[in-house]
C-alpha cells in the first residue's frame, strides 16, 4: 500500500499536541490528567532527563512500573534527545544486565523493588541509577522542554526482543516509525476520542507501547493496568467505560471463561488480538461473549512493527487468515530468488516500506540476516524485513501463516529464545548440553519443553537454576533427561530429529 499523501510525520514527541487540550488523555490509580496536563508533564521530564548533560543520542533505559512514568518516558526521552531503552519488567538481573551494556545505557531508571533484584556488575559503572520516584518528582513541576525538531530518520527507541539465537537484540526505532505506526493502527481501528483503552500488555513491547501512541494520536484515553487476575481486568472494563482492549491470545482464554455481565461485556467496542493466533473456537467463544466488540486478528513482527490484520467483517468467513497489509506497509509473499509467489503458493513473508525498522543495535551480522534490499515487486525499495515466516496467499489477496523457519518459541505472546533456556541450564554443574523445544499448548499457544543430556536426578537442580534466572514466561512446562542427543552428519544435535519425536 502506497503511503497517503496527507500523512505528515511529526517527531513522535508531538503526539499530545493536535487532540482537545481539556481532553482526558491518561487515567488510572494516581488520577486523570488531562491532554494539556500530560504534554506539560512530558516537557518536564524531558527537561530532568536533559539536565543530566548526556551526549545527543545516549541511551536511556527504563526498568518501571506501568504508571505515568512509564507511559510518558517514550515521549520525554525522545524530547531530550535520547534514545528510549524499555525493559520488560518480567526480566531477571541477567537479562537486565545484557541490556543495559548492549545499549550502552547512561541511565537506568527503576522501581526500587526491581533494583534490589541487580547484584554487582549488573548496572554498568559508567550508567547512573535513578528511582522512579525522582522521575515522578520531577513530572509535578519545574521547567519545560518545547517539541522537538527531530527528524523522522533520527533513532527514538529501542526495544530489546529476543532472538532464535543468543540473548535479546535491540530493535533500533525511528520517530518515524513510532508515527507511522501509531497513524496506522488508529486509522483501520476507527478510534475516536471517545474511546477509552486499557492497556495490560508491557510497554516494552511494540504491540505494547501501541495502545498508548495509537490512542493518543486519535485523541482518546489510556488506562494503563499491571493487573494481578483476569478479574482485574473485567472490573476496570466496568469502572472506567472501556472501549478498547488489546491482548493475547492466554489473556482471551482466561477472560472467556470470567462470568461477564452483558452491560459490562457491551461497553467494548473492540478486541485486538497479536502474539499469535486465535482459534476458531476461541474466536466463536469471543463474537459470543462481545457482541458489541470488533474482532481485530493482527500479524506483526518488532522489525517493522505491524505487518497485517483481518477486517472484523471477514472473522467469520476467513478466521483462520492473518488478513492483509496496514497501512504504510507493503507485504509481499515471495519464492527463494525473490520472486512474488502465485495465489496458494507458499513462500516468505517480507515487510516493505516506511515501518522497517533501521536493523539491530550494535549487531551488524543479524541486521544482515534479517534487513535485506527489498524484492524486486516491491513499490518501495530500500530495505526490507524478511520475516523467516512461511506463508501463502489466497486469491483474494488474503494470507494465511504456513510455518515458522526459525527455532523461535512463541508462548503466551512472548518470543522466547531458546539458547538463552539452554544457556542456563547448562550452567548447573553435570548437565552436558541442552536443548529447549516449543510444544503446543492450548492455553500458551507453545509451551517450553527442555531436554538435558544429563542424570535425571539432576532435573530439580536446573529448575532451581532456572527459576532463579530467568523470568516466568520462560520456564519449561516439562524437563526430560536424556542420555544421548540424536545427531545430524555434521556432528550437530539433530533438533529436527528432537522436535519432531517430542512435539507433542
Amino acid at each position: 500500500m502506497a503511503d497517503s499523501p496527507e500523512t505528515v510525520i511529526r517527531p513522535i514527541d508531538h503526539l499530545l499536541l493536535d487532540a482537545d487540550p481539556v481532553a482526558p488523555a491518561l487515567d488510572g490509580r494516581s488520577g486523570t490528567q488531562t491532554y494539556a496536563e500530560l504534554e506539560r508533564s512530558v516537557g518536564r521530564l524531558a527537561c530532568w532527563l536533559a539536565g543530566f548533560g548526556f551526549v545527543k543520542g545516549a541511551r536511556v533505559a527504563s526498568w518501571i512500573a506501568k504508571g505515568p512514568v512509564a507511559a510518558l518516558m517514550p515521549l520525554a526521552a525522545p524530547r531530550a534527545g535520547f534514545v528510549h531503552v524499555p525493559i520488560n519488567p518480567l526480566l531477571k538481573h541477567a537479562q537486565v544486565a545484557h541490556i543495559l551494556a548492549d545499549s550502552g545505557a547512561s541511565l537506568l531508571i527503576a522501581t526500587g523493588s526491581r533494583a534490589a533484584t541487580l547484584v554487582e556488575g549488573d548496572v554498568p559503572f559508567d550508567c547512573q541509577y535513578l528511582r522512579e520516584e525522582d522521575a515522578a518528582c520531577a513530572m509535578t513541576g519545574g521547567d519545560t522542554l518545547p517539541p522537538s525538531e527531530a527528524d523522522g530518520d533520527a533513532l527514538a527507541a529501542i526495544l530489546y526482543t529476543s532472538g532464535s539465537t543468543g540473548r535479546p537484540k535491540g530493535v533500533m526505532l525511528s520517530h518515524a516509525n513510532l508515527w507511522l505506526g501509531a497513524v496506522a493502527v488508529a486509522d483501520y481501528l476507527k478510534l475516536r476520542p471517545d474511546d477509552r483503552t486499557l492497556c495490560v500488555l508491557p510497554f516494552s513491547f511494540d504491540y505494547g507501547q501501541n495502545q498508548l501512541f495509537s490512542t493518543w494520536i486519535a485523541g482518546g484515553c489510556v488506562y494503563p493496568l499491571d493487573y494481578l487476575t483476569p478479574r482485574d481486568v473485567l472490573k476496570v472494563v466496568d469502572r472506567r467505560d472501556i472501549t478498547t482492549l488489546a491482548g493475547v491470545p492466554p489473556l482471551w482464554v482466561q477472560l472467556v471463561e470470567l462470568d461477564w455481565p452483558q452491560e459490562v461485556a457491551g461497553k467494548l467496542r473492540r478486541l485486538t488480538n497479536s502474539g499469535g493466533a486465535l482459534t476458531r473456537p476461541l474466536v466463536g467463544k469471543l463474537r459470543a461473549l462481545f457482541p458489541n466488540a470488533d474482532l481485530y486478528p493482527m500479524y506483526g513482527l518488532t522489525e517493522a512493527f505491524r505487518s497485517t490484520y483481518l477486517p472484523p467483517a471477514l472473522v467469520d468467513s476467513h478466521p483462520d487468515s492473518m488478513g492483509r497489509g496496514i497501512p504504510h506497509a507493503e507485504i509481499l509473499i515471495v519464492r527463494p530468488d525473490g520472486s512474488v509467489t502465485d495465489d496458494d503458493e507458499p513462500g516468505e513473508l517480507v515487510h516493505c516500506g516506511p515501518l522497517v525498522a533501521q536493523g539491530y543495535w550494535r549487531d551488524a551480522a543479524r541486521t544482515a540476516e534479517r534487513f535485506r534490499p527489498a524484492p524486486p515487486a516491491s513499490l518501495y525499495g530500500g530495505m526490507a524485513v524478511w520475516s523467516g515466516d512461511t506463508v501463502r496467499r489466497d486469491r483474494e489477496g488474503l494470507l494465511y501463516f504456513v510455518g515458522r523457519d526459525d527455532a523461535m518459541i512463541k508462548s503466551a505472546g512472548n518470543r522466547i529464545s531458546p539458547t538463552e533456556i539452554e544457556e542456563a541450564a547448562v550452567a548447573v554443574d553435570g548437565v552436558a548440553e541442552a536443548v529447549a523445544l516449543g510444544i503446543s499448548d492450548d492455553r500458551l499457544g507453545q509451551a517450553v519443553l527442555l531436554l538435558i543430556r544429563a542424570e535425571e536426578a539432576l532435573i530439580s537442580a536446573v529448575e532451581a537454576r532456572l527459576k532463579a534466572d530467568l523470568p516466568n514466561f520462560m520456564q519449561p512446562r516439562t524437563i526430560r533427561a536424556l542420555a544421548n542427543f540424536p545427531r545430524n552428519p555434521n556432528g550437530k544435535i539433530d533438533r529436527v530429529a528432537l522436535g519432531q519425536e517430542y512435539k507433542s
